[in-house]
């Protein structure tokens, strides 16, 4: 532009000015100067007092929105200034019309482009060197941070809110936002976060940092970048739309630093020589695309570029553009299984150590010399169910940490008892133990893609305490008379038994048995030495107990959807391993009712527990809720749906649950499972909480439509069924006038171990999302996908973004992004053949559709729930993991081959025969939670569970690639 050039010479000189000129003049740039002062609708004339720079930056942006105009607002046009004011004056004004910073500029539209980038931040580089000490203290890059004692008042008065800074892991330089908390949520009147624009309205706060924001003048508020950027694939809803802004602030103070170790990635050997040789401070990459770049002082820069490395941040000074920090320790080679595993633990936080030589003298013995025995003592005070009640755990195949099993017998009277039999963990582990200090400590097992980390020692997580078939456990158990028609509760009885479980079936088996197929049951051990009238009769007795067991089920689960409860839409995938133990396949697996039934029954059981500490400890129960989600959440579910013709009512989950039941399109059931994912994605955290703390209306757990719920049923993984066992058994002695042998936590006390306890749980959560990933990415990294058959699937499209889609793959369970305008800025178009190639044109957005406009060729069109054909490929990164890939090749859904198409149509039919399963809901962003895990091999030096190869997988994992357990935003 004529006015841009003169500004260029007015600002930077005439040797800046002719290098311009001359790179206009470049034939190769296909650059064409547009005179825009001698256009009549352009020329803007030159104000009374008006500076120079301020009529050039009016005069260029004029013709910008003009000429937008003139391309019939079809072609976006950007405006790159570092003029901050212009910036905020017309950065939202004009629709179409994007003004923002080279740097932004970069970070928006070229985030690939790593030597531009290393080069704008070797430039700023430069500037900062070259400025004296006396002009450092002139020369801030960031405004200075206000003192606690004012951002304390400021955040009272009202003048100031507070929150967490969230950092949108796609557009990490530009999109962070604040999630209101305490106080200032109520008090501020707003209906959505805080959306922190840019760096230097992020003022060197960090993700996670709690801090204060002042809120901008309506005028400067902002909306999200509609555009796909790097690295996105799963935007969560976040109901604001790209042309409406929202609450816009800048960060005035760090209430709270929350910085933690990060896994980085030095520069490359030729990065380190564009340094100098004796540069001593390096910028490394951190893992995490929300951590920005941080500067170490080290001479070993050379010697690590090819490891992940762990530092720390030390600062990060006003005069400064990063934060510096030091050197902790290697972790392992870039690209190796090993090193990968270990920066995922140390990304989420995660230190298991070995569990030490004092915790396992805690450990009771049970060996063949020295077999484990019911004391007398216990046999006095448990119930014995060894002799009356026909016991049975149903889990994955190969799950050997068995913490629940199930029961059910027609007593004298007619009426039916069920039974939920849980491991006693709390009898082997003593409050303030050694041990109980260290399960406390981690609060979780973690469960990665290949290996675990337990909680607790394997002597108990996958011996004394696994519930296995023919011998005797501890359990703590919860007895129902049910009406033997109506299934209704008569009365409830808690307490401590000992069971010996008569079966360990595992699902697959199980569901033969209820769908009356007897043809494999000698895959079931304990028939195996039968003779046949004895298999025949204790058949007939299983059978029976299966299925009045899925009976009470289906009476359970009619009644919480009477009530509102969720059936939300998740992906298990089992990993199939070929001889050697590599990778083979990934393969959705298919919901069984049998699933179903051991759900709800162990949902009973965590209810009616709730019910039970609740009302012996109201102000100090551990209880889990589950907030209803924002409605502006569910803005994009709504809209997908009504795509489809489909209207969904979010008003309560009721509502929710019947709309979600009723958009099911005959012709294609995959956009009712997207629709699920996407309800799925709205909801908010479920969490543990101290009753103390809270009111009892807010007790209520969304998801599952239950007015009290708990976690009871797995104690051998989770800390916080723990703590409820003890309250449970103090709740007993309570009711028996007995002395309550264990002290309790108070309110306050529990209330924080609560605040742990959630924390650790997204840790495991986002380590196990990120270890599939891993695994995902390891599945199709040797494999070309340009031949490899299984690197073409069938896609859907569930969301439209500016410059493309996001698409689902049924076949793997991965969600991504797909491209209709590529790097070059040539669009995607399909010839008469439907397959895909790129051309110039450009591309129109509306709300539920996407066109294509090549300029030859006809236009292509782009639907939501449209299927298309998606090639499958893996995008290796040096700094950051791998990530997959998604191509769309035609517009065409995929062709199966023959035996694929067998394949997948008997899949189909089974899951129409059996109800869809429910998954619980309030786990891992509402998906149901991994039963079990096998363990292949123990290793005895750490006293963890690990696979016996780097690629031993577990025989089935759960896959995590509808979910985002992340915060909202995409974050």
């Amino acid at each position: 532009m004529q006015t841009a050039c003169q500004a260029v010479q007015h600002q930077r000189g005439r040797r800046q000015y002719n290098k311009l000129r001359n790179l206009l003049k470049d034939a190769r740039r296909d650059c064409i100067l547009f005179a825009n002062e001698f256009q009549q609708h352009c020329y803007l004339p030159r104000e009374r007092g008006e500076p120079m720079e301020k009529w050039q930056t009016r005069s260029i942006y004029n013709a910008a929105v003009w000429y937008y105009h003139h391309c019939q607002d079809r072609m976006p046009v950007v405006m790159v200034t570092e003029d901050e004011e212009a910036i905020r004056q017309y950065g939202s004004e004009t629709e179409g019309v994007f003004v923002i910073s080279f740097k932004n500029y970069l970070d928006d539209f070229w985030p690939d482009l790593k030597a531009a980038h290393e080069l704008c931040d070797s430039i700023l580089q430069s500037r900062r060197e070259k400025e004296s000490e006396n002009q450092e203290s002139h020369g801030k890059e960031y405004p200075e941070h206000l003192p606690p004692e004012v951002l304390e008042a400021g955040v009272k008065s009202g003048c100031y809110v507070q929150g967490t800074l969230n950092v949108n892991k796609h557009r990490a330089q530009i999109e962070a936002f604040v999630r209101l908390q305490g106080a200032s949520c109520k008090d501020s009147g707003l209906a959505s976060d805080i959306l922190v624009h840019g760096l230097k309205a992020r003022n060197r706060a960090i993700h996670g940092d709690l801090v204060a924001v002042e809120l901008l003048p309506t005028r400067e508020w902002k909306g999200r970048t509609a555009a796909l950027c790097e690295n996105d694939s799963e935007d969560k809803a976040s109901g604001e739309s790209p042309s409406e802004p929202m609450p816009t602030g800048r960060v005035v103070g760090i209430l709270q630093k929350n910085w933690r170790d990060y896994v980085v990635t030095f520069p490359s050997k030729e990065e380190i020589q564009s340094q100098g040789k004796n540069a001593q401070k390096v910028l490394v990459t951190p893992w995490d695309y929300r951590i920005p770049k941080i500067r170490i002082s080290t001479q070993q820069a050379g010697a690590l570029q090819d490891f992940r490395v762990v530092v720390r941040i030390d600062s990060w000074e006003s005069t400064s553009v990063y934060p510096n920090g030091h050197f902790v320790r290697v972790l392992g080679r870039i690209g190796d299984l090993e090193g990968e595993i270990a920066t995922i633990l140390v990304e989420n936080n995660i230190s298991v150590v070995p569990f030490s030589e004092a915790q396992m003298c805690e450990m009771p013995v049970n060996s063949p010399e020295n077999p484990w025995k019911v004391s007398p003592e216990e046999e006095k005070r448990r119930k014995d169910l060894r002799t009356t009640h026909l016991v049975f755990s149903i889990d994955p195949k190969g799950c050997e940490d068995v913490d629940d099993a199930l029961s059910v017998r027609t007593l004298r009277n007619g009426n039916l008892q069920l039974g939920v039999h849980i491991a006693d963990v709390t009898h082997f582990v003593a409050a303030n133990s050694y041990t109980d200090v260290e399960a406390r400590t981690r609060a979780t097992t973690y469960y990665l893609a290949d290996r675990r980390y337990d909680m607790l020692p394997p002597v108990l997580s996958s011996d004394l305490c696994s519930l296995l078939g023919g011998v005797d456990r501890y359990a703590v158990s919860v007895l129902w008379e049910l009406d033997k028609t109506s299934y209704e509760i008569k009365k409830v009885w808690y307490g401590r038994t000992i069971i010996r479980s008569a079966y360990k079936l595992f699902y697959e088996a199980a569901q033969e048995l209820l769908d009356g197929n007897f043809n494999n049951i000698n895959e079931i051990p304990e028939f195996k030495d039968l003779d046949e009238k004895s298999r025949q009769t204790r058949l007939q007795e299983l059978v029976w107990a299966i299925g009045k067991l899925t009976d009470i089920a289906r009476h359970i689960r009619a009644k919480r959807d009477g009530c509102g409860a969720l059936e939300l839409e998740g992906v298990e995938v089992r990993v199939q391993l070929d001889e050697r133990k590599n990778i083979h396949d990934l393969i959705p697996r298919q919901p069984l009712e049998v699933h179903e039934t051991v759900a709800e029954c162990m949902i009973l059981a965590n209810h009616w527990v709730a019910k039970k500490i609740w009302e012996s400890f109201p102000q100090q129960a551990l209880l889990r809720q589950h907030p209803p989600p924002r409605q502006e959440f569910f803005t994009e579910l709504r809209d997908c749906a009504q795509a489809k013709g489909f209207l969904i009512d979010t008003r309560s989950n009721k509502t929710l649950a019947d709309s979600l039941d009723k958009a099911d399109d005959p012709n294609d059931p995959i956009v009712n499972k997207l629709l699920r994912s996407m309800a799925t994605q709205a909801m908010s955290n479920a969490l543990y909480f101290s009753t103390g703390s809270c009111a009892e209306e807010d007790f209520h757990h969304y998801g599952l439509a239950l007015d009290k719920y708990t976690h009871f049923t797995s104690p051998i993984r989770r800390y916080s069924d723990m703590i409820v066992h003890r309250l449970l058994m103090a709740a007993i002695s309570k009711d028996k006038k007995e002395e309550i042998k264990e002290k309790l936590f108070s309110n306050k006390d529990l209330e924080e171990l609560c605040r742990h306890i959630n924390n650790r749980n997204r840790a495991a959560q986002h380590s196990q999302k990120q270890s599939t990933e891993l695994f995902q990415c390891m599945y199709f990294k040797d494999k070309d996908p340009d031949t490899e058959e299984r690197c073409i699937a069938d896609g859907v499209i569930y969301s439209i973004r500016t410059n493309g889609v996001l698409v689902f793959i049924p076949r793997f369970g991965i969600k991504g992004a797909a491209y209709l305008k590529n790097k070059d800025g040539l669009v995607i178009s399909c010839g008469l053949d439907s397959r895909a190639e790129w051309k110039p044109g450009s591309l129109q957005r509306c709300q539920n559709k996407i066109t294509s406009t090549p300029t030859e060729g006809d236009l292509v069109t782009f639907h939501l729930f449209d299927h298309v054909t998606v090639r499958i490929s893996v995008q290796a990164l040096r700094c950051h993991s791998d990530t997959i890939r998604l191509e769309i090749i035609s517009n065409k859904p995929y062709k199966m081959s023959s035996a694929e198409l067998c394949r997948q149509s008997s899949l189909l039919l089974k899951s129409e025969l059996v109800k869809e399963v429910t998954r619980s809901v309030e786990e891992a962003q509402l998906a149901q939670e991994v039963k079990g895990k096998v363990i292949e091999e123990e290793n005895q030096e750490y006293c963890q569970s690990k696979g016996g190869s780097l690629y031993t997988l577990l025989e089935e994992i759960r896959d995590l690639a509808l979910l985002d357990v992340s915060n909202n935003y995409g974050i």
